[in-house]
């Protein structure tokens, strides 16, 4: 089910924001060149989203972005990881840009987060994990 499209109608750079009802978690692609601001409209339509369909699992995907991405960490660490959390995020596969196999979460490794965090290059791995910790916590 999709939520929300943010693109940038210049280069066409956008952040895709769905529910995959069948998984039961959110998935946000970005693709393109990511500017700082679009990132964090991004992450804001995510923490928007994400109170109206709750979900413990966020599959994040890079691979088809191009350039930098997100280069506010602080940000991130002080506004959307607590904001998330509330929102009862619990596990986030996060797939890195193809081309650069890294990105600020692999350069700049976070700690002490409310939730647990896997770095992937490959999506169907992302995915894979994401169903193993979602079975688990069913059973």
């Amino acid at each position: 089910m999709l939520l929300n499209i943010n693109e940038d109608p210049v280069d066409h750079s956008q952040c895709v924001l769905s529910y995959d009802e069948a998984e039961g978690w959110l998935q946000a692609r970005w693709s393109g060149y990511v500017d700082q601001a679009e990132a964090m409209r991004g992450a804001q339509a995510y923490l928007m989203n994400a109170a109206k369909v709750p979900s413990g699992y966020l599959f994040n995907d890079n691979s088809r972005l191009k350039g930098p991405w997100f280069e506010s960490l602080d940000w991130l660490v002080h506004v959307w990881v607590p904001s998330a959390s509330r929102l009862g995020l619990r596990y986030v596969a996060h797939v890195v840009q193809q081309n650069q196999h890294h990105d600020i979460f692999t350069c700049r490794p976070l700690t002490d987060l409310p939730f647990e965090l896997q770095i992937f290059q490959d999506a169907d791995d992302a995915r894979h994990w994401l169903r193993q910790v979602r079975d688990q916590a069913v059973q």
